[in-house]
């Protein structure tokens, strides 16, 4: 890894790599084509996320003749979400452009990109409005978008794709683990971030091999249940987990006041497995309201305003 500047930039562009290294040289001369004319003071991070290719060496190599390049390598492959959390860390520009390396991004929409920035916008988002993918991956990708859409609420055609545009203070506040790249629209959105996107041109992939699988959908599914749960209890986790709590508790209740009633009109009482089940629901659901005290005390030991973004004060 390079020894780092505290230099400020105004703008970087951070790209998570893997095994891409056949487009990595062509990226870096469209990018500098692109930016140069801006008359803007930049740089690129490369993040090569645990490359077999030999990308790290050719980075080393492109380093002569690309002085704004910066990279850094993984000893193993740890995911897109963990690169863009890296190249976020190591950003010096007011302004962050992530994008893909495998060409299908074009360098070309970054004036575009900044441009809306600068109408008031915090974050803004690509929007392959005509993708160049595989039927299979284009179908799941709709699919995917237009449940994350209605579940969150927040009206964008395309959460993931990999051309966006922050300002520096977005990057600084989202936390980005596990595979939540996919949602970083819909974080910095909870968190008060004026979120918007544009349409983006999509090129065909020319070199190597599209790194989509089933287990991207299914994980991203799963994920969207996760950051779901994170944004909407954010206040007060005790309002999830009672609800599922008193829902539990009520069907117990109710069996439970059907077989008190069989006991007064026949004065007796057997033991019978829809007796245990209602006993059952009863203690899962004080369990579920015990979490949600628990996670109450925990949220009122933290400190709440360390996700409030405050925009201007007097």
């Amino acid at each position: 890894m390079m020894a780092e500047s505290a230099q400020k930039k105004d703008l970087t562009v951070v790209i998570p790599a893997y095994d891409e290294r056949e487009s990595l040289a062509e990226l870096l001369r469209r990018l500098d084509a692109v930016i140069q004319p801006l008359g803007l003071s930049y740089e690129i991070i490369v993040i090569d996320d645990g490359s077999n290719d030999g990308s790290s060496e050719l980075l080393r190599e492109l380093r002569g003749t690309h002085p704004a390049l910066r990279y850094v390598e993984f000893q193993r492959n740890f995911g897109k979400s963990a690169a863009l959390a890296v190249g976020f860390a190591r950003a010096r520009g007011d302004v962050v452009i992530t994008m893909d390396a495998d060409l299908q991004d074009d360098p070309a929409e970054i004036p575009s990109l900044m441009a809306k920035l600068d109408e008031g916008f915090d974050l803004v988002s690509g929007w392959k409005k005509e993708r160049k993918d595989p039927f299979i991956k284009n179908s799941t990708s709709k699919l995917f978008n237009l449940v994350t859409s209605m579940s969150a609420g927040l009206r964008l055609h395309d959460f993931n794709c990999g051309l966006k545009a922050y300002r520096r203070e977005v990057t600084e506040s989202l936390r980005v683990y596990g595979e939540m790249h996919r949602y970083l629209p819909l974080l910095a959105h909870v968190m008060g971030f004026r979120v918007t996107e544009i349409p983006v041109r999509h090129q065909p992939r020319q070199f190597g091999e599209t790194k989509f699988g089933r287990s991207r959908f299914l994980n991203g599914m799963l994920d969207l249940f996760t950051v779901l749960f994170l944004t909407r209890q954010r206040s007060s986790p005790l309002h999830f987990f009672g609800r599922v709590g008193l829902a539990f508790g009520t069907l117990g209740s109710g069996i439970c006041l059907y077989f008190f009633w069989v006991w007064i009109d026949a004065g007796a009482l057997r033991l019978r497995p829809l007796l245990l089940l209602g006993i059952a629901l009863i203690l899962v659901a004080l369990q579920f309201i015990s979490l949600g005290l628990l996670a109450e005390l925990f949220v009122a030991s933290r400190d709440n305003q360390s996700h409030i973004q405050i925009r201007s004060e007097g």
